[in-house]
């Protein structure tokens, strides 16, 4: 699933790419992906632009700038991407994609996005410059909506703080622990209290701090506290900087093609022995719901 960096990727890619271009036509080919009204979907879109593209957690957030007659309100096009979905731009023969990645061979994609749109394509947006943007999810579980500045207002605020701002300081992260239940891993992935961690990152998060995912938090001292707070920034830092885990760039304008999974020092690393300790070997279980990935010596 593409997680905070993926999603931080996919909006600095985009803006420098959809901003201010006409849409000139939005073509839904799969209605129950929308989340509100279906029939005005396209209609709020068209011959619209987008004026900016920010992100609140693991969702983008699209403001379209009305340009059609009589518009009551502010419009927000919000994209969340979940298991499997997919953004793909593509201009002439150029195309950058970002999300989840298929199979994961970054020398596989080109072949992968020769054919678009295909069967997983559920909403193409055509602009004015004769670019299309292709929104693709192979499991369906993306969520495509449209809503006015208070709906908006009412789905930001139940998100958590968002780890990458000035405003998280050690300070505010020890208010947001206090005296929480349950286990470190799931509260990393509480959208609630941190925005934009998922299952790859909250497993080298807890990593990098060498905290057990099955530690309660209420258990956790002083110290332990503060290197999960370092290692929160640290790694997502880290990932944004190498374009995230399930990212492929595939022919953009700076030819950058970084990649995090080279990083990864315990996701999908199960039965190898821990590059820290030398000692351990990484186990996998179940937290969270989560298959999770740990170092059964250095993490504690």
């Amino acid at each position: 699933m593409p997680e905070l960096p993926e999603v931080e990727t996919i909006k600095n890619d985009l803006k420098e790419k959809i901003l201010k271009k006409k849409i000139k036509k939005v073509d839904l080919r799969l209605k129950k992906i929308v989340k509100s009204s279906a029939r005005n979907f396209a209609l709020d879109l068209e011959g619209n632009n987008f004026k900016d593209i920010k992100r609140r957690g693991k969702l983008l957030v699209f403001s379209v700038e009305m340009r059609q007659r009589f518009v009551p309100t502010n419009k927000y096009l919000l994209i969340h991407l979940r298991m499997t979905g997919q953004l793909i731009y593509q201009k002439n023969k150029k195309i950058i994609a970002g999300g989840h990645s298929d199979g994961g061979r970054e020398e596989a994609a080109p072949r992968l996005y020769n054919d678009l749109p295909n069967k997983h394509t559920h909403v193409i947006f055509y602009f004015s410059d004769k670019s299309q943007l292709f929104f693709n999810d192979l499991r369906r579980f993306g969520v495509v909506k449209i809503v006015n500045e208070k709906e908006l207002e009412e789905i930001i605020d139940d998100f958590g703080i968002e780890p990458l701002e000035k405003s998280f300081s050690l300070k505010v992260f020890k208010d947001i622990i206090g005296n929480k239940s349950g286990n470190a891993k799931a509260f990393l992935l509480n959208q609630k209290y941190v925005a934009g961690i998922g299952n790859i990152y909250a497993d080298e998060i807890l990593f990098e701090a060498k905290i057990l995912p099955n530690r309660k938090v209420i258990s956790l001292k002083i110290e332990e506290i503060k290197k999960l707070y370092q290692a929160i920034r640290k790694i997502l830092k880290k990932a944004v900087k190498h374009r995230g885990t399930t990212f492929y760039s595939y022919a953009d304008a700076r030819g950058q093609k970084g990649n995090f999974t080279k990083f990864l020092k315990v996701y999908k690393r199960e039965g190898e022995s821990c590059l820290r300790c030398r000692k351990g070997i990484i186990q996998k279980t179940k937290i969270a719901g989560r298959g999770t990935r740990y170092c059964d010596k250095c993490q504690k």
